[in-house]
């Protein structure tokens, strides 16, 4: 068996596929669909993913000619690989930041699941990557059933040539996936692989009424839930979340801000005041809280700042609206847990939006992703809800 010029002994790949299906059956709770098992086996993995890889949270480069045996265990984890760098640019260690990736096949066959595609379906995919996720929808579907579009020019061709080489009949395009796929819809299903903070009107003009169009969420707080639209007959779709997911953002909606380079000037005299709301319970590890926040302020990001003193230890919590306008800070002194220093500057007052939110999330009995949903209107309004679509959230700013 050979891919990328470097052969694999097949009992390794057989071994390690078996173990990934396990891994996957179990994240799912139970055994994938017959199909879906028949294109896993159809489709390997490590044929589509490219000979470097970087893994874990510092990007450590992972080549197959260099370290086989580890090139090879990454291909048939059940986790996230990354297989772009610096949007294909060259990057030293240290300055590395992920551009593409293939994602773990637990959300990936979970994604597909959600999707329920049917013979005779087509399929539209927003991302191609390593092309592996289009393979297994025309595996499913058959020849001329699944186009993908695809941003980067690389990463487009070097899919591509995977497609062609499995022989399954994709239509592969290189262009702005935001803008669907150009004249060859309506599509029964839509499907991006890409993260979203709101939801591209042409995926929906393309999908034809009652089709689905699934999309990985992310607000500025949180990159969290995936979306299941159902499109209606009248240029509007709506549908509900689920707590899976964490996908890279679409790059026509990526925000590059940082912190002292675009928000915080030498001349800003902020405010001071207190809060008893600890930074940790609106941005540390609970992502229903997280989620619920995100969607009451869809213009505020978050990011902690670590004390220089003490590595991995955070000891400031800031805020800031996408448009560098307004911005918060919150102080932890390592003494107190009970009473924080805030500082804000800028029109907003974003902390109060923030504790507003929090106790909205609270009150609503602290409910989790899967009891949101979304309606986007014909003229694109995006209005989040909480159990029905008669209770929307409030969105603060």
């Amino acid at each position: 068996m050979e891919a990328n010029g470097v052969e694999e002994r097949a009992d390794d790949v057989t071994a390690l596929a078996a173990g990934l299906l396990d891994s996957v059956n179990e994240s799912l709770g139970a055994p994938m669909a017959p199909v879906w098992e028949a294109a896993f086996r159809g489709v390997p993995r490590h044929t589509f993913l490219p000979g470097t890889v970087w893994v874990g949270e510092d990007l450590v480069e992972c080549d197959r000619e260099a370290a086989p045996v580890d090139w090879l265990r990454h291909a048939y984890a059940d986790t996230a690989v990354v297989t772009q760098v610096n949007d294909g640019g060259t990057a030293a260690p240290g300055e590395r930041w992920a551009s593409s990736s293939a994602s773990a096949p637990s959300i990936v066959f979970r994604m597909l699941d959600l999707l329920d595609v049917r013979p005779g379906h087509r399929v539209l995919e927003i991302g191609t990557g390593t092309g592996w996720n289009a393979a297994l929808l025309a595996h499913r579907l058959g020849p001329g059933r699944v186009t993908t579009v695809e941003v980067d020019p690389a990463l487009a061709a070097r899919a591509a040539a995977r497609l062609e080489d499995a022989g399954l009949g994709v239509r592969t395009v290189r262009g702005d996936g935001a803008r669907g796929a150009g004249a060859e819809g309506p599509y029964d299903r839509t499907v991006a692989t890409c993260s979203v903070r709101s939801v591209p009107p042409a995926w929906i003009a393309g999908t034809r009424p009652g089709g689905i169009v699934l999309v990985p969420w992310e607000s500025p707080w949180l990159c969290y839930g995936l979306l299941r639209l159902t499109v209606d007959g009248y240029g509007g779709a709506s549908g509900s979340f689920s707590p899976y997911s964490a996908f890279m953002l679409m790059r026509g909606q990526r925000t590059d801000l940082r912190i002292y380079r675009d928000v915080v000037r030498d001349h800003h005299v902020p405010q001071e005041s207190a809060t008893r709301l600890a930074p940790g319970a609106v941005a540390g590890g609970d992502w229903a809280a997280q989620f619920a926040i995100g969607l009451q302020l869809p213009g505020v990001w978050r990011t902690w700042h670590e004390n220089p003193d003490v590595k991995g230890v955070a000891s400031r919590l800031w805020l800031a609206t996408t448009d560098a306008a307004s911005w918060a800070a919150v102080d932890l002194d390592g003494r107190t847990t009970d009473r924080f220093t805030v500082w804000e500057h800028g029109p907003r007052r974003l902390w109060a939006s923030v504790e507003a939110a929090h106790g909205w999330w609270r009150e609503s009995g602290r409910p989790g992703p899967e009891r949101f949903g979304l309606t986007i209107a014909p003229d694109g309004r995006h209005t989040p809800w909480l159990d029905t679509p008669d209770n929307p959230v409030p969105v603060r700013g």
